[in-house]
C-alpha cells in the first residue's frame, strides 16, 4: 500500500484510525522518576514535515494529524508499589530483542522501583495455560549482559492464542502492565488484548515495541534491528561480489529477508553498491523475454563485464514460481516460495542451454542476519524505545506502540501502526538511489523510450 493510499484509508474512516491513544484514566500519582525533564501531556508531534501532506490532511480531517509525545509524565496512573509487569517477545527473531528487554527491566527497576517483572516465555503461548510455560523472573542482574547475545532470552513463537484466555491469565497473575515486542501480527494481537481489557474495565496497560526486521510498520519510523540487518547483509554482498569476480561470468546471488517489503534489499544495495540487480516485491519483473532478467544478465556480460551481483528480497518474483501449494505459518502469513533457488536454477539452465560459461554462487543468510546482536545506533534505538514504552505504560496509556518522528519519540495507536504494511515507494529517493547505484534499468531496458519498471500486482 502506498503512502497516499494509506492516508486515503485514514481520511475515509477517521474515527477508526484516530491519531490519539487510549488512556486508562486520570493520572493522580506523583512519579518517582528523578533527574528527568517531564513531558507535558499536551505536547504533540506532527505526523510529517511535508507541508503539502499536512495541508491535505487538515482539509480532510479538520485538524492537523499529531501524535502524543512520548516520555516521562509528572503524574502517573499505575502505583509502582503495586505494579506487576509482563514482557513478551513474539514472531521471528530480530537483532536487538535482548536490548529492548534489558532496557524495559532497567527503566522499570531504576526509575520506578518495580520489583515484580515476569518474562513471559515463548510469546503469547506463554500466557496460555494450555502450554504450561513457566515465566522467568527478571531483574537488573538477570538482564545485565543479555544485550551481548542475539535472539531473545525469553524465546518467541508465532501464532495468536485466544484473547480472552490471555486476559484471564493477566488477571490471574495480577499483571497490570504488559509489554509486547513484535511485528504487525503480534501488535494486532496486543491491540485485541488491550481492547478486551478495556471492555472488561480492567486497568491494564498494553504497550507495544515495534519489532520488524523488514521495516514495514506504518508511522513508527525505522524499526530496531533494521540497521544491523543491513550492515550484516552488506558483508554477505561483499562475499558474493568476491565469489562472482573469482570466475569468468560469475554471478553472486543473494537472497535477503523481505516478505512483502524490499527495504533491506534496497538499503543494502545502496550501502554496498557492488550490486547490479536489486529485485524487490514491490517491482514486477520477468525472467524470459527481451526485458527479462536473463536478457539483462546477457547484456551486462556482452558489455564487457565479467561478473554480476544479484540481490533478491524473499518476496520478489512470487508470481513466477508455479506448481507449489500455498503454505502459511502459525501466524497466518503466507510462506513465500523460494525465489533464490528459482533464480539459481533458472539462470544456470539458461546459460547452459546457450552454451555460455557461467557460475552461480548462491547465498541465503536470512537466519544469520536476524540472529546477531544489535550494534551501534540500533542498540541505542532499542534502549530509547524501551525507555519510552515504560513511561507510556506507567502513565496509563494502552493499545499503543512507540514510534519516532525525527528526534522525537511518539505514542502511536496500534491500529494505525498496523493499518497496512509499509512498502518501498517506486517514486521515492530510496528507489531512485537503488537505480543509480545498480544501473539495472539500463540492462533491463536498453531502449530509453521503452516501458519502465512497473509495480508488482
Amino acid at each position: 500500500m502506498s503512502a497516499s493510499t494509506t492516508l486515503e484509508k485514514i481520511c475515509a474512516d477517521p474515527a477508526r484510525y484516530s491519531f490519539d491513544v487510549d488512556s486508562l484514566g486520570p493520572c493522580t500519582i506523583d512519579s518517582p522518576v528523578s533527574h528527568h525533564e517531564f513531558v507535558d501531556d499536551g505536547e504533540r508531534v506532527l505526523l510529517t514535515e511535508n507541508v503539502a501532506v499536512l495541508d491535505m490532511l487538515r482539509r480532510r480531517l479538520g485538524r492537523e494529524p499529531q501524535f502524543r509525545r512520548a516520555g516521562p509524565r509528572q503524574k502517573i496512573f499505575h502505583d509502582p508499589s503495586w505494579t506487576r509487569v509482563g514482557i513478551l517477545t513474539a514472531g521471528g527473531l530480530c537483532p536487538g530483542l535482548n536490548n529492548v528487554i534489558k532496557g524495559l527491566v532497567e527503566i522499570l527497576t531504576f526509575d520506578y522501583g518495580i520489583k515484580t517483572i515476569f518474562g513471559i516465555r515463548y510469546g503469547y503461548a506463554g500466557l496460555s495455560p494450555r502450554f504450561g510455560y513457566r515465566p522467568m523472573m527478571l531483574d537488573h542482574e538477570v538482564v545485565d549482559t543479555i544485550h551481548e547475545l542475539g535472539g531473545t532470552v525469553l524465546g518467541s513463537s508465532r501464532g495468536q492464542q485466544p484473547t480472552r484466555e490471555i486476559v484471564d491469565t493477566l488477571v490471574r497473575m495480577n499483571i497490570n502492565v504488559l509489554f509486547c515486542i513484535g511485528g504487525d501480527g503480534s501488535l494486532r494481537c496486543a491491540g485485541e488484548v488491550a481492547e478486551e481489557c478495556m471492555a472488561r474495565k480492567l486497568s491494564i496497560s498494553v504497550v507495544g515495541v515495534p519489532k520488524t526486521i523488514d521495516n514495514d510498520l506504518q508511522f513508527v519510523g525505522r524499526s530496531f534491528g533494521f540497521e544491523t540487518a543491513v550492515a550484516e547483509a552488506t558483508n554477505v554482498i561483499r562475499n558474493a561480489h568476491t565469489e562472482a569476480k573469482g570466475t569468468f561470468n560469475g554471478i553472486g546471488l543473494v537472497k535477503l529477508m523481505g516478505r512483502d517489503s524490499g527495504f533491506i534489499a534496497a538499503y543494502s544495495a545502496i550501502a554496498n553498491p557492488v550490486v547490479n540487480f536489486c529485485l524487490i516485491p514491490e517491482v514486477d519483473f520477468e525472467m524470459e523475454g527481451p526485458r527479462g532478467l536473463l536478457a539483462a544478465l546477457e547484456r551486462r556480460f556482452a558489455s564487457g563485464k565479467s561478473h554480476t551481483v544479484v540481490v533478491a528480497a524473499e518476496g520478489a518474483g512470487q508470481r513466477l514460481i508455479g506448481g507449489e501449494p500455498e503454505r502459511r505459518d502459525a501466524s497466518g502469513n503466507i510462506l513465500k516460495k523460494d525465489i533464490g533457488e528459482y533464480l539459481r536454477r533458472g539462470i544456470e539452465k539458461h546459460f547452459k542451454e546457450k552454451g555460455v560459461a557461467c557460475s552461480v554462487k548462491y547465498f541465503d543468510p536470512s537466519y544469520m542476519i536476524r540472529s546477531v546482536p544489535a550494534r551501534g545506533t540500533d542498540a541505542i534505538r532499542c534502549y530509547m524505545l524501551a525507555r519510552n514504552a515504560v513511561h507510556a505504560a506507567m502513565g496509563g496509556y494502552t493499545n499503543c506502540v512507540i514510534g519516532s518522528e525525527g528526534e522525537s519519540y511518539t505514542l502511536v495507536p496500534i491500529r494505525l501502526a498496523t493499518i497496512e504494511r509499509q512498502k518501498v515507494r517506486l517514486d521515492s529517493d530510496l528507489w531512485r538511489s537503488v537505480m543509480d547505484a545498480t544501473g539495472q534499468e539500463f540492462y533491463f531496458d536498453p531502449d530509453p523510450d521503452g516501458p519502465s519498471e512497473t509495480p508488482a500486482p
